[in-house]
């Protein structure tokens, strides 16, 4: 089993309730009611940091990891580290590759470096930063290497780590076990994130924890063996209620995997 306080929530999930103070407190609540004690912190609305931290630490919830800005985090990654040490938060991760071309190795080398170099600083301040992939990173560059691969060959172990996202990897073409274990010991956090196949449609959807096809039973024991300590559930769209989606990964989760305590 895992242990309870490595499940966690990523707020982009439930970035349509939390757009004020007032709503962040109250899906605050309302994850601390399903279960979940820990949480990743993206898609919230324009709330001052202070009213941020107020709000979270008057919870109960915990919030070790985020999303930070990805131009903050190539262009000014000491106000990233600023933010994360007044909001308490010690992992971030780099959401997404925005403005790069995949087919000019220019820009994919000035991303890695980018990211080397910012990873560096935030190490030095006792915090760490992950890349996050969607399913554009199983291009295959010029050089013949898909993109994933060459950025964490490209970087320093120790300033780019990893955050796998399971759903992102099917997506993709590439295979969530694999990838999940790649990366041992530069892997502190993982996105769980399902998926079907949808019909008439013919393609992929997301869905809750243990709804869809993705092999828990062999994704969480790599990932654990790699040396992931955060579990982050996410679900990009909810067929409902996503409150009511947290609560079925939940109780799938801590059924099988993760302890109640």
């Amino acid at each position: 089993m895992f242990k309870h306080h490595q499940l966690a929530i990523q707020f982009y999930t439930l970035r349509e309730h939390c757009k004020t103070a007032h709503d962040l407190a109250a899906t605050c609540k309302k994850v601390y009611d399903i279960g979940y004690r820990t949480i990743q912190l993206s898609g919230i609305g324009p709330i001052p940091d202070s009213e941020l931290r107020k709000i979270i630490a008057e919870s109960g919830l915990s919030a070790p990891c985020s999303h930070e800005n990805g131009d903050d985090i190539r262009k000014n990654p000491q106000k990233v580290i600023d933010r994360m040490k007044f909001l308490g938060v010690t992992h971030t991760a780099y959401a997404y590759p925005a403005g790069v071309d995949f087919n000019d190795m220019a820009s994919v080398d000035a991303l890695c470096a980018d990211l080397d170099r910012a990873g560096a600083l935030l190490r030095e301040a006792g915090l760490t930063l992950s890349y996050h992939n969607h399913d554009i990173e199983f291009y295959r560059l010029a050089n013949g290497k898909i993109f994933l691969e060459y950025l964490f060959e490209k970087t320093s172990p120790k300033n780019l780590l990893a955050e796998i996202d399971t759903y992102w990897v099917q997506a993709g073409g590439g295979c969530p076990i694999f990838w999940s274990g790649r990366y041992k010991g530069r892997a502190p956090m993982i996105h769980l994130k399902d998926c079907k196949f949808q019909m008439p449609e013919r393609k992929l959807t997301y869905c809750e924890i243990g709804s869809g096809t993705l092999p828990w039973h062999s994704i969480l024991p790599a990932a654990k063996e790699a040396g992931t300590q955060y579990y982050i559930v996410e679900q990009d769209t909810c067929p409902g209620d996503p409150f009511d989606s947290i609560k079925k990964s939940y109780h799938y989760l801590t059924r099988h995997y993760f302890t109640e305590k």
